[in-house]
Order: C-alpha cells, then structure tokens, then sequence
C-alpha cells in the first residue's frame, strides 16, 4: 500500500514533505557530483597532481566531519526545519563565492585555496541537509518501511549525482583533444544550482513540516527503555559508523578518479569505429590515429555511471522491500570486490565495464548503512546521525591515499583502496543482526529476553 509508506505514527500523511525532501537530495547529488569533473579539471588548470587534486574531495567530505556534531544538534534543539534553512543558505553563500575565486590569476595555488574555501562552505550546507534529510526521511511512515524509504529518496541524490558531471562538463571540460587551462566558467553552474536552493529557502520557509520523533520498533509494545544508554555501547550503530566511513572512502575514490581511469590511454582502450559512429564528435577526439574519448566525453560519461547509480538506487529499493537490507549489502559488497579486481587486473575494455558496473552496486550502500546503524536508537537518531554523517571524513582522508598510489604506481592499482574499503563493507553486513540482537537484549542482563523482530 504505496499510501502507507508516508503514513506516520499520529495519522498523518507525509508525502508531500517527503517530495520536498526529495529536492534536498536532488540538489545535494548535483553539488557533489560536479565534484568529480572539478578534481580532473584542476589537475589542468591548475597543474596540481592526482594527491593534491584530492583535496577537492577532502575540504568537501572534512566539512561533514566538523559540522556533523554542529548540525545534530542543531536539529535535535530547534527541529528539522531550522536544520533544512541553515544548509541551504550555506549553499547559497558557497556558491556565490566562486565568482571571487574565477578572478585570481596571479598565483594557482592561491587560486586552488579560494576554490577549496567555497567548496568548504557548500560542503558544510550539504552537512546541515545530510544530518537533517537522513533520520526526517526515516520517520515519514512506518519503521518497518525505513530502509526502503530512504533508499527512495536517496535515488533522487543519484539523479542529482547524474546531473552534476554533465552540467558542468558543458561549461569548464574541453571537447577537444587539448585540455582545458581556465577556470572563467566555473562559477556559472554553482550559480545556477544556488538559484534552485534560494526557491528551497523559500518554500521550506513556508511548508507546513511536522516535527516527528523517531518511533519506537513496535508502537505500544513494552521493552527496556535505552534512552540513557551511552550510543558507543550500541554496537551495531559504532559499526555502522566504521563501515560508513570506509564505504564514503571507497565511493568518493572511484568517483573522484573515474575520469582519470577512463581518460588515461593505459587504461581506458580505444574506441572502436563503430562506437565512434554512434558518439557525438564532442565526446571523442582522434590522437595518433586512434580515437579516445574527450575531457567532455569522459566527463559525460562519468554522467552515464551516475545513471547507473541511479538505476541501483531503483532496483535496490524494489530489492529492500522483499529481502533483508543487511543481506543486500553484503552480497553487494562482495560483487565490488570482485569488480574492483578486474579494475585493478587493467585489461582494457573489461575493466572499464567493470569500473561502470560498480556504480549500479555502490547504489544502496550509504542509505542502508545508515539506516541499519540509527535501527533502533528512538530519541537518540538525531543526534547518532550526525555521528554517522561525521564519518564521511572516510571520503576526505582515503581518495588522498588513492591519488598518492596512482601517482606513485598507476591509476589501476589505485583502486586497490576502495576494494579493500568493501572487503569490511562485506562483514559488517554480514554480522549486523548478532549485533543489532544483541543490543536490544535487557541492560539489566537477562539474556532471555526476546530480540526484537528484524522487519527491515
């Protein structure tokens, strides 16, 4: 009953607030995946290497790291509309501050910094809506229907994810053989998304928006009250927190050097003629008599593994609604590290598909580890969510690794960090209900009393 999903626990019908929080993770996706063209395109603009062009994630992923706690409370003291407002503003203030950043020519590395600073403060808006968006999506109609709830909406953050490379390809990525050395049309993008964000500001001003509270698993049954137990002794929540932050780590490093992969000839095989029929002549260029893809090319293609990610995020709710979410995630994982072997093997054209293939099995990841981890915590989900989102910082410390690999071995075994990333990934699925079992047996230690049912 597609009418019960968005039914909460006083009889009100959420659906029309979780279509506006859908936006929120349009908007945020669109942010984060122009990301991943900017990290290519400095390495040409700017002439950093793939270490220093890491820091475009790093200053991103860092912000989430020291706002999570912030925005957290933030929520948990004035409510979720006050949280939604103070990160779309920020993402306003970010956005406008890449028209001073274009201006400075004098010196890259000053250039670079002024860019770093705006993608700072658009990261710590994304923190505020992440922080919010999350645990308010989960509490917009049953408990048992969570996972499968969030994973909706997040499908929305992949479309952004899909819009995000192509936007910004068309303005700063070349369509030429020869790269793209300016940075005067950086700001036109950012521009354009913070004029949707200034419409959100509006409109969430002026929403109606019930504050609803996490529900219990099952309303009116009686079980020990947790409320003042400490969140680090709810094992499958600091667990949860781990294999967020590996999982963010292995995801921002294939995504960040995904155009690297494809726009290296090492690794990214000719484009046979017939391919080359079909494509459209900004995408390709002919060097040596052999055609490879563009800057533009390889960034619109970056577009079509988002579009995979955004089908994963699809099937993967359909998936959710019949099998357990911590099952999925494990055999997911598993099938990432096997893709990220063939990756690493750089066989040519498999490797690619394989590369392209990881987006659709990463899809589910983040929106179910985070669900698994707040299972449970009632009063307590504002707060361990800002716990959870903190542990992005797993995307602003590993890419670095991964951009120091390839710059001291090749881009191929660069990849060698999110495969490991899954392999943890792959466990943490597979132990979650012990330990979420476990957690919900009597404090007082009576080993007798009944887990509570597992309805994910």
């Amino acid at each position: 009953m597609a009418g019960q999903l968005f039914r909460a626990a006083n009889g009100a019908n959420c659906a029309p607030i979780f279509v506006l929080i859908c936006c929120l993770y349009l908007l945020s996706g669109a942010f984060s995946g122009m990301l991943d063209v900017l990290n290519k395109h400095f390495q040409e603009s700017l002439g950093v290497n793939k270490a220093q062009s890491a820091f475009v994630q790093a200053v991103w992923y860092g912000s989430y790291f020291f706002l999570a706690i912030p925005s957290g409370w933030m929520a948990h003291k004035r409510g979720y509309r006050a949280g939604i407002l103070t990160g779309l503003i920020l993402a306003v203030i970010g956005s406008l501050l890449f028209i001073p950043a274009v201006r400075i020519h004098a010196h890259a590395m000053a250039a670079f910094a002024a860019f770093l600073a705006a993608l700072f403060v658009v990261g710590s808006g994304m923190t505020f809506l992440a922080t919010v968006a999350n645990p308010y999506t989960t509490v917009l109609g049953p408990a048992e229907s969570a996972v499968f709830r969030i994973n909706l909406a997040q499908t929305c953050d992949a479309m952004g994810w899909t819009l995000g490379p192509a936007v910004i390809s068309g303005f700063i990525m070349s369509k030429t053989s020869a790269a793209n050395t300016g940075n005067a049309t950086i700001y036109i993008p950012y521009l354009i998304i913070a004029g949707i964000a200034a419409l959100l500001v509006i409109t969430f001003t002026f929403a109606p928006m019930p504050d609803l509270q996490a529900p219990m698993e099952r309303p009116g049954e009686k079980r020990p009250s947790r409320s003042n137990r400490p969140l680090y002794k709810e094992w499958h929540f600091v667990s949860a927190v781990i294999a967020q932050f590996l999982y963010v780590a292995a995801q921002t490093g294939i995504f960040s050097f995904f155009i690297n992969f494809i726009k290296n000839g090492r690794h990214s095989p000719a484009i046979p003629l017939y391919g080359v029929s079909l494509l459209p002549s900004a995408m390709i260029a002919q060097q040596a008599h052999v055609w490879h893809f563009t800057e533009y090319g390889a960034g619109i293609m970056l577009s079509v593994a988002f579009g995979l990610f955004t089908l994963g995020r699809l099937v993967g709710s359909m998936i959710l609604k019949s099998i357990k979410p911590n099952l999925v995630l494990g055999v997911y994982a598993i099938i990432n590290v096997m893709l990220m072997l063939l990756v690493c093997a750089d066989i040519g054209w498999p490797s690619v598909i394989a590369l392209l293939l990881s987006f659709f099995f990463m899809s589910i990841m983040y929106p179910t580890i985070f669900a698994l981890g707040i299972r449970g915590l009632d009063e307590r989900t504002t707060i361990a969510s800002g716990y959870i989102v903190m542990s992005i910082l797993g995307g602003a410390i590993m890419p670095v690794l991964m951009g120091f690999l390839a710059d001291r071995y090749s881009m191929a075994i660069g990849f060698l960090m999110p495969m490991g990333c899954f392999l943890v990934i792959l466990i943490y699925g597979i132990i979650w209900k012990p330990l979420f079992e476990f957690d919900v047996k009597d404090p007082a230690g009576d080993n007798n009393h009944a887990p509570v049912e597992m309805t994910l």
